[in-house]
């Protein structure tokens, strides 16, 4: 089964976690904290904090850290009140960029994103403006071993109701529906399978080939963006 594939970019992502794995846990915290506050400390009954767990998960967040957070979370945000916020635009060469944010301040997160689009010869454009390129999507990697035969987790993947599953080099690439990747995810894993990366993300319908000359001022423009501690996810159609 075929389509675009998202390794290259999660492979980036995972990268920059790993050396940064600390901010990472402090934003993924600030997920579990909006979904206690919004849904309740009960993972059954609130779809959004499973999904901030499994993340938190693929993420190598220790469960003593992950149970403290959800613990903390009431507490935390009784005077804090952090919102989602979306920002749409585009970097050089036309590739189109959504930033998630959860912010407790408006104007300092749009500055900050603003600036780090300006800076490498970005724009900010309005709501709606390239979010219409993208659809939700699951997306889980399974590393490649010789344990794993392809074809049984394909034909697990599928009857767990997966849309899609590629085969790359180091890993096997599942996609599902936004609706669906919460079910797939725990089949999968009662099958005993493990996950490298599991997210909830905006895929890209189509992409945009970035040239060598512009490559580098998109890269640093997506990394500055993500060092702001109110940025969640930051997602593009470029391929480097």
């Amino acid at each position: 089964m075929a389509g675009h594939s998202k390794w290259a970019n999660i492979k980036h992502k995972k990268g920059k976690t790993d050396a940064k794995r600390g901010k990472i846990f402090t934003k993924i915290g600030r997920e579990i904290a909006v979904a206690v506050k919004e849904g309740g400390s009960n993972p059954a009954d609130n779809s959004r904090l499973r999904d901030a767990i499994t993340k938190a998960k693929s993420n190598n967040m220790p469960n003593d850290t992950i149970t403290r957070s959800i613990k903390k979370a009431s507490g935390e945000l009784g005077s804090i009140n952090f919102e989602s916020v979306t920002y749409e635009g585009y970097g050089m060469g036309g590739v189109a960029v959504i930033v998630e944010a959860l912010t407790d301040n408006r104007n300092r997160t749009a500055s900050d994103v603003r600036h780090g689009f300006d800076k490498y010869g970005g724009s900010l454009g309005a709501t709606g403006c390239v979010s219409w390129m993208f659809e939700y999507k699951g997306v889980l990697a399974i590393e490649k071993t010789d344990d794993i035969d392809e074809d049984e987790l394909m034909m697990a993947a599928l009857e767990a109701g997966a849309a899609d599953m590629e085969t790359h080099d180091e890993v096997f690439e599942i996609t599902t529906q936004a609706h669906d990747y919460s079910k797939v995810h725990d089949a999968l894993e009662a099958l005993s399978y493990t996950f490298v990366f599991a997210e909830l993300q905006m895929v890209p319908e189509n992409t945009v080939e970035i040239s060598e000359e512009k490559a580098s001022s998109v890269q640093k423009m997506l990394d500055m963006i993500e060092e702001s501690d109110d940025v969640q996810n930051v997602y593009h159609n470029g391929v480097f």
